[in-house]
């Protein structure tokens, strides 16, 4: 009995040791060559649901399949190439971690590149690619929810984060990108670019010869430039988050020879420049439109070159900029709007008055200053900003006035209240309640410290009755 019982006790530890191996060599990196067989194996239009595990390699799918991720499945290129490439109309990837593209410029590799459209990629993670997502005329693509992370070079050496070429009708929605370096579109229009964010990168969001096109609720921060539109037409900007950009131009939104623009609802915050304009629009017959946006602590508010014309700049808040306007190189903004409908913008620094209390100043809005002219001429003059030397040259200024320069621009009809915006609220923003609840909690006890001393009587406030009058006989 016992020989037999220490029998079965030595098949079954061999056992063990048997299938022991067979356990562990499933949790082992596996090629994508396995992946690549389901996919010779299925009929287009099938769905593959691919098991959990890391799988090395480069994948080319070629043919219109649905890859889902069970689980966490991870594709790692070994920084070799781009990881995958989608040669087929009708794919969609969903659910994966892609990682380890290659860093050689001449081929740019990414995470994932796309030759033909429509695709759908969603809900994906890239890691330590040089290019995040590249499509080449891959039309009508969607691009949905996916977190993308960028090797860690010098902001010159990196790739993009998400670049569009000839890809008209494109959805892109609801990506972060991080320590990238554009999210770039070429010759592409019809796209809808929305909840986006992008940080720690080169532009943002940067367009060229790209037109008719929505880009909103994007939140770009902490890169060099938020904003970047060139030779794009007919573009509206509205409830975007654009703040502290402050790269060598820092602009938040910057425009170039672009045609039929329009700026609404957006938040330009703590930039170096808020708004740049380069001969936008450029054509006669074009109009541009900057309204109701907050340009709010940035060095500049608004910065155009002196030939930009036929912007209608109104209801806007400049609030604390360090300039308000200033002029690229000096001149005047004589040929753009700065009211509509008898509606101007509220600045900060306006010294007028509104005796009506109608909401509009009594007074135009025209700011001269020599140290601001000078400034525009010669940006080196800068580190005498807030100086003793420039309240001399204003004072100078003020007390020859021949030698005050024309204002930049005038607006005539300033507002005296900060308009109602409908701005894009920050996505790090705090619960408010903790705040709420401590602010509650300081008034209470102010509340009893005022009682306690206002009806607690103090000794010296203790009535002594008075020794009676002496009264002569």
């Amino acid at each position: 009995m016992l020989m037999s019982r220490i029998l079965i006790l030595l098949i079954s530890i061999g056992v063990i040791g048997l299938v022991a191996p067979v356990s562990i060599a499933s949790d082992q990196p596996q090629s994508v060559d396995v992946i690549a067989e389901l996919i010779d194996q299925a009929d287009d239009g099938a769905t593959i649901t691919v098991p959990e595990g890391v799988y090395q390699g480069n994948l080319v799918v070629s043919k219109p399949i649905t890859l889902l991720a069970n689980g966490d499945v991870v594709i790692d290129a070994l920084g070799k190439g781009t990881v995958i490439e989608l040669r087929a109309e009708g794919i969609t990837l969903r659910g994966f971690t892609v990682r380890g593209s290659g860093s050689t410029v001449d081929h740019e590799p990414a995470g994932v590149r796309a030759f033909d459209g429509p695709v759908t990629i969603e809900d994906n993670t890239f890691e330590d690619v040089y290019f995040g997502i590249d499509l080449r005329q891959s039309p009508e693509t969607i691009i949905r929810n996916n977190h993308l992370v960028g090797k860690d070079l010098e902001l010159g050496r990196r790739g993009d984060g998400i670049r569009l070429w000839w890809s008209h009708g494109c959805v892109i929605q609801d990506n972060t990108a991080i320590d990238l370096r554009d999210m770039v579109f070429w010759y592409s229009e019809d796209l809808v670019i929305e909840r986006n964010k992008v940080s720690q990168s080169r532009y943002g969001l940067h367009f060229m010869y790209s037109h008719n096109t929505v880009m909103s609720e994007n939140e770009l921060t902490d890169n060099s430039v938020g904003i970047y539109l060139m030779y794009s037409n007919n573009i509206t900007l509205k409830h975007n988050r654009v703040v502290n950009n402050r790269g060598s131009s820092g602009y938040g939104i910057g425009l170039k020879d672009c045609d039929d623009i329009v700026i609404e609802d957006n938040a330009l915050l703590a930039n170096r420049v808020g708004i740049y304009i380069d001969n936008s629009p450029s054509s006669v017959d074009a109009v541009g439109l900057i309204t109701r946006n907050s340009l709010s602590f940035n060095e500049i508010g608004l910065l155009a070159t002196p030939i930009t014309h036929d912007n209608v700049i109104s209801e806007n808040v400049f609030v604390e900029n360090e300039e308000q306007v200033a002029v690229h190189g000096g001149g005047q903004l004589t040929l753009n709007s700065f009211e509509k409908d008898g509606r101007g913008n509220f600045w900060s620094d306006y010294a007028g008055f509104d005796l009506e209390n109608d909401g509009i100043g009594d007074l135009p809005h025209a700011p001269r200053s020599l140290f601001r002219n000078l400034l525009a001429r010669e940006p080196n003059l800068r580190i005498f900003v807030h100086s003793p030397a420039q309240q001399a040259i204003e004072l100078t200024a003020r007390a020859f006035p021949d030698l005050s320069p024309q204002p930049m621009f005038t607006d005539p009809s300033p507002l005296s209240t900060v308009p109602k915006l409908q701005l894009m609220p920050s996505s790090d923003s705090t619960n408010p309640w903790p705040m709420a609840v401590l602010s509650a909690g300081l008034f209470f006890s102010s509340l009893c410290i005022g009682w306690f001393f206002v009806y607690t009587p103090c000794e010296s406030d203790t009535q002594v009755p008075h020794p009676p009058r002496r009264v002569d006989a």
